[in-house]
């Protein structure tokens, strides 16, 4: 599944690409990935305009559109959610890929765009288009970002300490809570917990400080990593997370339980309770 690092090299695609170019044609004939709104709201709430800006706080992108014509009024902010298959494409006028998506690839063949689910046209034919084989991403007009939490490449360490001062679950659960701190999923819980020798099921109430400080470092490396690397799936853990899987550190057996509802992994030796 798509996580910050994956959302990030996402997000650079569009500003690299699709921004400052009129948009002459709207695809949103998809009803459940433009939800709530209906097929044609988005067309006609986005001809004429053009992409201004691309942000991301964690697992969420948004973008800021223009004014139609000479207005200076600013649109309305577009909301794009990779969901677990999602990728952004670039491609130009004749139908080729330009940018987009590597970590996505899996034997696609080039220019094959058959699960696009939304995209737009701009003016000179080129297109920024949604792909999404599983259907359960979501692009959206003005989305809910206020409820997010800190994104996880930006949280201060007083933030981080703050967000785990509070309750009893189990840390691994307070990591995925995009609410606490937006950006972290699955495995990069799973690497951030094991890159600090944190085991996951651990009360956020019965860490020390010691701990919460290298799981700010370890996470904040963690997140750097990936994103320079091209996705979670390059860090040095995610190999391990398989049954009879083996600590790339110390050489231990990895165990494997579920922790916030999570499929998780962690050394045996190194992160125990």
């Amino acid at each position: 599944m798509p996580e910050l690092p994956e959302v990030e090299s996402a997000r650079q695609v569009i500003e690299r690409t699709a921004l400052g170019r009129r948009i002459t044609d709207v695809d949103d004939a998809d009803p459940y990935v433009s939800r709530p709104h209906q097929p044609g709201d988005m067309r006609d709430a986005l001809l004429g305009r053009s992409l201004t800006a691309i942000h991301r706080r964690g697992k969420s992108m948004w973008a800021d559109t223009s004014g139609v014509g000479r207005s200076r009024e600013p649109g309305p902010v577009l909301g794009i959610h990779l969901g677990m298959s999602g990728k952004v494409v670039f491609a130009d006028g004749k139908g080729d890929e330009i940018d987009g998506g590597d970590y996505w690839q899996r034997g696609r063949a080039h220019g094959d765009f058959r699960f696009t689910r939304f995209a737009l046209t701009f003016v000179d034919g080129s297109r920024l288009l949604f792909v999404d084989p599983r259907r359960l991403g979501r692009v959206r007009l003005d989305p809910p970002v206020e409820k997010l939490g800190p994104d996880a490449r930006d949280i201060t360490k007083a933030e981080f300490r703050a967000m785990l001062a509070r309750g009893s679950a189990p840390v691994k659960a307070r990591l995925l809570d995009q609410e606490a701190v937006a950006g972290i999923g699955n495995l990069l819980a799973d690497a951030t917990l094991w890159q600090a020798k944190v085991n996951p099921a651990r009360p956020v109430d019965e860490l020390s400080r010691a701990q919460v400080d290298r799981l700010y470092e370890a996470q904040h490396a963690a997140v750097e990593e990936a994103v320079e690397g091209g996705g979670v799936h390059t860090l040095a853990m995610v190999p391990a997370r398989i049954p009879g899987g083996i600590c790339p550190r110390c050489g231990a057996a990895m165990l494997r339980g579920e922790v916030g509802g999570r499929t998780t992994f962690w050394c045996s030796r190194e992160q125990r309770r």
